[in-house]
């Protein structure tokens, strides 16, 4: 009887603890969350100058690159993190038709339309507003909202 007993609690454990590992997210990470909200503010503030040349804004700019640049880092560590990560990398790529490629496209065009910038920052704001919603609850409904932003870039 004391062998099941054992039996069924070691069965139990290894359950939940194989539950568990399955799970892989990342928990609520304040400093993440806080740094998101910062570079999103920066990120459209800066956007909005977008009809301004480029060199006028290029300290700003390069502020924001490095800041975006932190914070990819700083998610690159993290464990169970690769679906923040993922993001930060996408809105890093130059190539892609986010944050980096948007200011890619204003150092090439050296201004930008006012229409051009409100579709682009349409696009920003709603990849950061998911990071964010991601960031803050962990939900697996805003989970699969980021995985098929990242799957269609």
């Amino acid at each position: 009887m004391k062998t099941n007993k054992l039996f069924f609690i070691l069965i139990l454990i290894t359950a939940f603890l194989s539950s568990c590992s399955i799970l892989k997210t990342a928990p609520y990470d304040q400093y993440s969350f806080q740094k998101t909200i910062e570079i999103k503010i920066d990120a459209t503030q800066l956007i909005d100058k977008a009809e301004n040349p480029y060199e006028e804004n290029s300290k700003e700019i390069e502020k924001l690159q490095n800041e975006i640049a932190k914070i990819v880092e700083y998610e690159k560590y993290k464990p169970n993190n690769e679906i923040t990560y993922k993001m930060w990398l996408l809105l890093a790529d130059q190539d892609k038709n986010l944050l980096a490629g948007f200011l890619k496209r204003w150092k090439e065009k050296n201004k930008l339309s006012p229409f051009f910038i409100t579709e682009a920052k349409g696009q920003i704001t709603e990849a950061f507003n998911l990071l964010l919603e991601y960031e803050s609850k962990k939900e697996p409904a805003t989970k699969n909202k980021l995985l098929q932003l990242l799957s269609n870039n």
